[in-house]
């Protein structure tokens, strides 16, 4: 199968088998393809202890393990003064002058976000464009200082390509929470379906550039990772079995959401993942999770790690902005940091990983050799 076709069946079960559910059960279709989206029609349910304890035992189960591994692992090294040394050696230099730059601009319009100046209220249901770029700019900066090279001056083609395939790929997930309805966006003026798209379009597209550029920075510091290329092992007894299951149960999961958004919830952001992994490991190609067979899962930890550290600052930049999103999470809508109830990062984790999945499916041609891609290959090879 070519990866034209792989992308193509991908974007068919993500965007039909959700329509396909709502439809079997006579669900009045107008009010998912809503647009601009304004009418909430899912009743979410009330915050619950035991749903939240067994959540919250769930993720401590997955991430604490790897916590765990890497604290330890970076406290044996830190107590060999030769270890400590390699582990913590790089070919640093300078902090550039368009890194201090970004900075800069970034703090403008942090103040601008979240200030309410009658005479700069003309910009600030905009700011969270120029905020990204600022941070995509600094983390890049970080990169080059660091390692002598980063994908914004070193990539110019992958950079570049990542921005519109950034704006298509969020456009996906907002296309999925009308299924279930778990965010919405106020402090924006009514809009035309053109304004719409026009105005969200450009903040969408600075995701994945983030998000991969933030995974390229924490590649530059080993003991983020550390022990990580030695871990457990997942090896399936029969991979192609295993591949059908995982694309049988995404596929189910994804034509259930609109049906039962309140318990699939979770699935908008596993369900395109595990299709991904799927569908290319049935199509005989390396996939984000390949390397857990031969226990190293510094290409799973860092791509999620990263999308966390950003999933904090959108929220944190949100948080006091004029145009923001807001949370209708069910069972667990509670403890929030700034809009996000607390549980409700452990969704930026797969996140990650689709990030880097989407972005290596869809431009492994703008990368030349495999030691050049900015995160698969995790800079460690």
């Amino acid at each position: 199968m070519s990866r034209a076709r792989v992308i193509c069946l991908f974007l068919a079960l993500v965007l039909g088998l959700p329509i396909l559910g709502v439809l079997s059960f006579g669900e009045p279709l107008g009010r998912y393809l809503e647009f601009p989206p304004r009418t909430s029609y899912i009743q979410h349910e009330s915050f619950s202890w035991p749903v939240f304890i067994v959540l919250t035992l769930l993720i401590a189960l997955v991430v604490g393990p790897i916590l765990l591994r890497v604290v330890k692992e970076n406290l044996r090294r830190s107590s060999s003064p030769t270890q400590h040394s390699a582990l913590n050696t790089q070919h640093s230099r300078s902090f550039p002058w368009w890194g201090w730059l970004g900075i800069g601009w970034t703090s403008l319009w942090w103040v601008v976000a979240w200030t309410r100046y009658p005479w700069l209220a003309v910009v600030q249901e905009h700011t969270f464009t120029p905020l990204w770029l600022g941070y995509i700019v600094t983390v890049n900066a970080a990169t080059f200082a660091r390692t002598g090279r980063c994908m914004m001056l070193h990539r110019p083609r992958y950079f570049p390509s990542l921005f519109p395939l950034s704006a298509a790929f969020w456009w996906l997930f907002e296309y999925l929470n009308r299924f279930v309805q778990n965010w919405y966006y106020v402090g924006v003026v009514e809009l035309s379906s053109f304004e719409y798209v026009f105005r969200a379009t450009l903040p969408f597209s600075t995701v994945l550039p983030a998000v991969l550029g933030t995974a390229e920075l924490l590649t530059s510091y080993p003991a983020v990772s550390s022990a990580m290329d030695h871990f457990s092992p997942i090896r399936p007894h029969n991979t192609r079995l295993a591949c059908w299951s995982l694309l049988i149960l995404s596929c189910l999961g994804l034509l259930g959401i609109g049906l039962w958004p309140n318990y699939l919830f979770p699935l908008v952001w596993v369900g395109p993942l595990l299709l991904v992994v799927a569908l290319q490991e049935l199509d005989g190609k390396p996939t984000i999770l390949s390397s857990l067979a031969r226990g190293d899962w510094r290409d799973v930890w860092v791509p999620a790690l990263a999308a966390l550290v950003c999933g904090f600052f959108w929220e944190l930049w949100n948080w006091k902005s004029l145009a923001h999103w807001e949370y209708a999470v069910p069972f667990v809508h509670r403890f929030q940091l700034f809009e996000m109830p607390l549980l409700g990062y452990a969704g930026y984790l797969p996140f990650g990983l689709e990030c880097v999945a989407v972005a290596d499916l869809c431009l492994s041609n703008q990368v030349s050799a495999k030691q050049d891609n900015p995160i698969m290959d995790n800079g460690y090879h």
